[in-house]
């Protein structure tokens, strides 16, 4: 049975490296991918996936009005598909998300999500969401913080590395840190609303 995979982490993880290698591996055996990157992510151009460390290949940039089952669906139809793989999954939407479970299920087509849990605040991303709800296999790629701990978190920080705790969830291009959720301060950033006593160690 196909599966739909999470792969999730904080930034600077290598999530891009990550998949470009897993489509490597797929096509040096005479497989067929088809890489998926969002329109909105233009950081290495529109519809490239680039990692950090220099690679990137083009992928289709969907929109959030994309029918992601069809696009697959059109694909394999004309030649066969033997993988699909999301990079940035986290700006899925929740109906995008049941369409590559659908592509899993009724394709019989493996997808591989990478992507982020959460926001600057530590909210949770509606794609990421709905993947960690769905997949069938969730795992993390690790990165650490300046700490020397695991990093879980993303920091948003300006030009000047100031944190920057307001602002809309989706601002591309900015500055991020990866942090442990201790260093991160989740009670000061979080519109959950708690603030740490005082009077408590």
């Amino acid at each position: 049975m196909a599966k739909l995979y999470f792969y999730y982490s904080a930034m600077n993880a290598g999530k891009s490296t990550t998949l470009l290698q897993s489509a490597h591996n797929y096509e040096e055996r005479g497989m067929r991918v088809l890489l998926l990157t969002p329109f909105i992510d233009e950081r290495s151009g529109r519809g490239i996936i680039g990692s950090r460390i220099g690679l990137e290949r083009p992928a289709y940039a969907f929109t959030a009005t994309d029918d992601l089952l069809r696009y697959v669906w059109d694909q394999h139809h004309h030649d066969r598909v033997s993988c699909v793989l999301v990079d940035e999954a986290q700006f899925l939407t929740p109906q995008q998300v049941l369409q590559l479970t659908l592509v899993c299920d009724r394709l019989g087509i493996p997808v591989l999500c990478y992507g982020l849990r959460t926001d600057f605040r530590g909210e949770p991303f509606e794609g990421s969401k709905y993947l960690l709800a769905w997949a069938d296999e969730m795992i993390e790629i690790k990165t650490i913080c300046r700490t020397g701990k695991k990093a879980t978190m993303n920091a948003r920080v300006d030009a000047a590395g100031r944190r920057v705790v307001a602002g809309d969830q989706v601002q591309i291009g900015h500055n991020y840190v990866s942090l442990s959720r201790r260093e991160f301060e989740l009670d000061q950033v979080s519109p959950v609303g708690y603030r740490y006593p005082d009077d408590l160690p």
